[in-house]
């Protein structure tokens, strides 16, 4: 615990600096319930201190802020500010990622980070590449990731700048992107987002940027910035959220930025990421109807409200479902039970702004879990259709013509695929596929591992062992000392190599990558690292919101929302009703 407070420096603070810049289902509902594991309750909270620099600089910012919030006020700030009093930046839409531990540019200013270690796609070839399935042992389903995946976008958002293009180049003769052997084929890269102000000197190294809101405050659906939120509303006394034809998303009608797309024929929600595949279009969809039912019911009950009041009422509700569905459902899946301590009491001395190892590493422990297809599931538990992974990106046509009913069953119907290093081809090959801008002329389509390693190098990531130092645990000394699978060390091997002495090469190595071949904390999913990253930072998150529902709600309402599984949401907002047969489970989410 000391060495974390240590870590925790005042340059790594929040700063005021906008951004400018789931085999067939009988029972889909009753699978979908199951399939995040509701064994576990979270059980006492160790609050994580601040160290007396970092006090001392987030205390100066809350002195220069403007801001008026104050405690006796109800609902949260769009844009995430206020949320702490003392400090009322903290996790507001465009300030600073922070630091676990000390940035490792090779300048030591904003240089990629890890300049002598082995070209990205080298490693991806070696290290990540999958020649067969190999399904999670713990029986749990597709909507693992899909759900991680929601709550990622929640969370955290590290754009790019296409001012600062840093491609990848491609190994001569690569199988996928340069068969021909030409050695100049790249696959487009850009630096992430950073404060200007930062990057200047030793001193003050780069600092990377959260363009949403880092508060697990429901912004997929509702946005992190006023414009976005009021573009989503109706605005007609009714406080609900505009849909479209056949009760979808709305269209991005007023060009609002979109990701990669912002045209009138994609879906627009309250993350711009929403179409980025047909699931994960699906559950914003899911809770913008769930917001609706909300607000017509409290419409409907209280008569004399204003819109604004049953919209804010209505956002209250969803954000404590999707809080509570992460904690009380998928975090003891990926975790294990237990893992996190019970919730006691919320304390505005937790610093908890979004780490950049989690963003930019950690909770991209995701994508290893993608399986290769996304099968569409009717009412009898018949498989309909099985789209590839690599056609359903930035689709929102197909969600229009199949509904959203059997994309969920068919998230509820398949295992995701083991946590290791292995990375299917619809994404480490063929990513965006579709996209005519992924690279040079002759590549079409993405490798998410190289991206994943570049990125981290981008964001000045410490190397592997130096970050496991900084956080407490021991270093590693040899691959056998990551990994007891033999063909996994054989692969790090080959990717990192040896020293003189014939010792391996872990010194240098990256996070992501070496985070992923550790073997399996206790019951977690995750290895010891990525376990300790993750599990820090869903609890700061949550110990450190002053909006957090068991805090906030009245009994009533918490009742109502403890009571409730993401199976129930769905069983709410679709035709996923009445359903018989398989009794599966969400450890299984």
């Amino acid at each position: 615990m000391r060495q974390l407070r240590r870590l925790v420096r005042s340059e790594n603070c929040p700063l005021s600096k906008k951004y400018v810049g789931i085999c067939k289902v009988k029972n889909s509902v009753k699978n979908i319930k199951q399939s995040f594991c509701l064994r576990a309750r979270l059980p006492k909270l160790h609050l994580l201190s601040l160290g007396i620099s970092s006090m001392l600089a987030i205390a100066m910012l809350a002195i220069a802020s403007s801001c008026g919030s104050t405690d006796s006020e109800p609902y949260r700030t769009i844009n995430g500010s206020g949320n702490n009093l003392r400090y009322p930046q903290m996790n507001q839409a465009g300030v600073q990622l922070i630091r676990l531990a000390s940035p490792a540019y090779a300048d030591g200013i904003s240089s990629f980070a890890g300049a002598g270690r082995p070209n990205p796609r080298n490693i991806s070839n070696i290290v990540n590449n999958q020649d067969e399935l190999i399904p999670n042992p713990d029986s749990a389903t597709n909507f693992v990731w899909l759900w991680g995946q929601f709550m990622d976008h929640d969370m955290t958002f590290s754009d790019e700048s296409r001012a600062e293009p840093a491609n990848i180049e491609i190994p001569a003769g690569d199988e996928i992107f340069d068969p021909e052997s030409t050695g100049v084929v790249q696959m487009f890269f850009n630096r992430a987002i950073n404060d200007p102000a930062t990057g200047t000197s030793i001193d003050n190294p780069r600092q990377q940027l959260n363009k949403i809101t880092g508060w697990i405050d429901a912004s997929t659906v509702y946005g992190s910035d006023a414009e976005r939120a009021n573009a989503l509303r109706t605005n007609d006394g009714s406080g609900k959220l505009k849909t479209s034809s056949g009760n979808f998303l709305p269209y991005n009608e007023s060009g609002l930025p979109n990701f990669r797309f912002r045209g009138p024929d994609f879906f627009l929600a309250g993350d711009e990421r929403a179409n980025e595949n047909i699931g994960l279009t699906s559950l914003h969809t899911l809770f913008v109807r769930e917001h609706n039912r909300l607000a017509e019911e409290i419409g409907m009950n209280n008569p004399s409200l204003s819109g604004e009041e049953i919209y804010q009422r209505a956002r209250r509700i969803v954000g404590a479902h999707i809080q509570a569905i992460t904690y009380n459902e998928f975090l003891p899946v990926l975790l294990g039970p237990n893992a996190l301590p019970s919730y006691s009491h919320y304390d505005d001395s937790t610093l908890s702004g979004v780490a950049n190892v989690f963003s930019s590493a950690a909770f991209r422990v995701g994508h290893t879990l993608l399986d290769p297809k996304i099968p569409l599931v009717d009412a009898e538990g018949n498989e309909i259709e099985a789209l590839p992974l690599k056609d359903v990106f930035f689709k929102p046509e197909k969600i229009t013509e199949a509904g959203i009913e059997p994309i969920l069953r068919g998230f509820a119907a398949d295992l995701h695929q083991r946590v290791d290093v292995l990375i299917i081809d619809d994404v480490r090959n063929f990513l965006f596929v579709d996209d005519q801008a992924t690279g040079t002329s002759q590549l079409r389509g993405f490798d998410l591992a190289s991206l994943n390693i570049h990125r981290g190098r981008d964001h000045g990531l410490p190397s592997y062992n130096d970050m496991r130092e900084a956080l407490g645990l021991e270093r590693k000394e040899s691959f056998s000392d990551i990994t007891g699978d033999p063909e996994v060390q054989r692969r790090l091997r080959e990717a990192y190599g040896t020293n003189e002495d014939g010792t391996d090469k872990t010194g240098d190595m990256d996070i992501w990558v070496t985070g992923l071949a550790e073997d399996r904390h206790g019951k977690s999913m995750l290895g010891e690292l990525f376990h300790t990253i993750v599990s820090r930072q869903f609890r700061v998150l949550r110990d450190g919101d002053r909006f957090w529902y068991e805090r906030t709600l009245s009994q009533e309402e918490l009742k109502e929302v403890q009571g409730t599984t993401l199976a129930d949401i769905i069983r709410r907002n679709t035709d996923i009703e009445n359903e018989e047969g398989s009794a599966r489970n969400f450890s299984q989410i």
